[in-house]
């Protein structure tokens, strides 16, 4: 089914198979960017609560906190420049990135550091929204979710390499060294997406009034639901994470970014799977990555009690969790066909309105010293709601189906 508007369905016109693999990688890059921002704190907790000296449940609301920014601004962002082209939406949004990072470097006190990240955060969900469009844009329909999967990647690769590498820099030199890097980075995205992401005339999305409309249909609702409880799910491990290995598990500090590197061979293989599955069968792929996530929190919370069984599930974790991220999109743009811009950057929302939930909720029951397995937990909880929703969606689409055909074959 296509799910762009019609000159966002082909490929652009005399494009080669190089130009448009740079502009997917510049996207990718940009995203590279972004996951890195969102995802090296988790590495860092523990240095960076030291240094401002704040708790561990309190250094991981900077988690919290860039998720619910990304949730509220990614709307906001996406309305304010519904009427912009999309390429000169990606550009601001990526100048506002590098902006808010740096703001983060020089933070001196855990208020400016969380400034600094709301800021970072504002450009998160509408790039996050927009990316895919482009990249789906830039090849077949029947490829468009592997488009998605490989500009994902640059999120999955922000964890392979980027969260490793960060954790080890901020361990060795400093957090705020950390936040320099992803400064660099950004800068070299957006000259990226200046030089290879195509300008094409009518390339805005459909205004306002348009991207607003496509809230009244029901399956748009039910899949951003189903994308905020089931990445919830699987962020209620990843968050905390680093103190389930040093803690939960026994493992070293200094172990910490090599399984991090671990989680992200995961990730990067889930989302090329999900990517795949998505482009054959968006909803049994839909069951089937929602499915496993759960379970692999369900094997983990016993698993963590042990170094070897818990290394094992932080790589299952991660490709199960990302396998979700391709087939949610690729849903969500089915959902929102002919006016998707707003609905997917709303999508991101979703996913951060997740990872704030499950983030919050596991912070209180680490506080109610419930211990650090009892995220895991809520995550396992937070599957099973998203299969159920998931569910009702697939019950009212057929029973829309049917009506549709019952009209179609009465009397007039």
């Amino acid at each position: 089914m296509p799910t762009t508007t019609a000159p966002d369905r082909a490929p652009a016109a005399g494009g080669t198979r190089r130009r448009r693999a740079l502009a997917i990688g510049a996207l990718a890059l940009g995203a590279f960017g972004i996951g890195l921002t969102e995802f090296v704190v988790v590495g860092l907790l523990g240095p960076l609560g030291d240094d401002l000296r704040v708790s561990v449940s309190t250094a991981g609301l900077l988690v919290t906190g860039y998720a619910a920014s990304v949730a509220i601004g990614a709307p906001i962002m996406t309305a304010v420049g519904a009427n912009l082209p999309r390429k000169t939406m990606l550009v601001l949004l990526m100048a506002l990135f590098v902006a808010g990072n740096v703001l983060a470097a020089f933070a001196t006190t855990y208020g400016v550091l969380m400034a600094g990240r709301i800021v970072s955060a504002l450009c998160h969900g509408t790039f996050m929204g927009i990316g895919p469009i482009m990249a789906a844009s830039l090849v077949a329909p029947e490829k468009r979710s592997r488009a998605i999967a490989l500009m994902m990647t640059g999120l999955t690769l922000a964890t392979v390499v980027g969260v490793p590498f960060g954790t080890a820099v901020g361990q060795r030199f400093g957090w705020r060294s950390t936040f320099w890097a992803i400064v660099v980075i950004g800068a070299l995205a957006l000259a990226a997406i200046l030089l290879f992401v195509p300008a094409r005339p009518n390339d805005a999305g459909e205004g306002l009034r348009g991207e607003l409309a496509v809230f009244r249909r029901p399956q748009v609702w039910l899949v951003l639901t189903i994308t905020m409880l089931g990445w919830g799910a699987a962020y209620a491990a990843i968050t905390f994470l680093e103190p389930i290995l040093t803690e939960v598990a026994g493992f070293a500090t200094s172990a910490v970014p090599w399984l991090m590197l671990l989680f992200g061979v995961g990730l990067t293989a889930g989302n090329l799977l999900g990517g795949r599955l998505a482009d054959r069968a968006v909803m049994p792929a839909l069951y089937g990555t929602i499915t496993a996530a759960t379970a692999a929190l369900i094997v983990f919370a016993f698993a963590a009690h042990s170094p070897v069984p818990a290394a094992v599930m932080v790589f299952v974790i991660g490709a199960a969790g990302f396998a979700m991220v391709p087939v949610l999109q690729t849903r969500v743009l089915d959902a929102a066909e002919g006016a998707p811009s707003l609905a997917s950057s709303v999508n991101a929302s979703a996913f951060n309105v997740g990872i704030a939930l499950s983030a919050w909720f596991g912070g209180l029951a680490i506080d109610a010293d419930l211990g650090l397995t009892a995220p895991i937990w809520i995550g396992v909880a937070m599957g099973v709601a998203a299969l159920a929703v998931a569910a009702a969606a697939s019950a009212a689409a057929h029973r829309r189906s049917a009506a549709d055909r019952f009209a179609g074959t009465a009397p007039g």
